[in-house]
């Protein structure tokens, strides 16, 4: 969603193609996790999750590139940390392996993504209120974390 988010508010050409390319990486992984993850098991949140991750492309997008890939960078710093605490928890071998592996690859394609969108901007500083906003990206995925844990 977030991605479609940027898709919706941003004209740039650069970050559309951007966007575009990660989104069909992003809609991969969630058809993946969906054939794993029966559905009575997913979160109730899910229709905030949605609108919470459009808004979170959108006002990047409204703002301009800097802004779009300093989130992406912020939401993928997190995601591959997530991923990271799940790969730890899960054996190697029989059916846990096959999820780490799923897992793995979906966490090394989000590092790429974040990756990216570091070197889009170009080794520059985000303004303190850009920085701030990544702050609140963060932990904005944290606590969605968290409440989908119980919910």
């Amino acid at each position: 969603m977030i991605y479609r988010g940027i898709l919706s508010a941003s004209r740039d050409p650069g970050v559309r193609e951007f966007a575009e390319r990660h989104r069909a990486t992003e809609q991969r992984h969630l058809e993946l996790l969906e054939g794993i993850l029966p559905l009575q098991k997913r979160s109730l949140l899910l229709p905030l999750w949605k609108i919470a991750g459009f808004l979170t492309g959108w006002l990047p997008a409204i703002a301009g590139p800097n802004a779009v890939y300093a989130t992406i960078e912020a939401v993928e710093t997190f995601v591959d940390k997530h991923y990271a605490e799940q790969i730890a928890k899960l054996s190697s071998v029989g059916d846990e392996g096959v999820l780490r592996r799923v897992l793995e690859e979906c966490q090394s394609e989000e590092v790429h993504h974040r990756d990216e969108a570091a070197a889009r901007q170009n080794g520059t500083r985000p303004a303190m209120l850009l920085r701030g906003w990544a702050w609140v990206v963060g932990k904005g995925s944290a606590a969605a974390v968290a409440a989908a844990r119980r919910l």
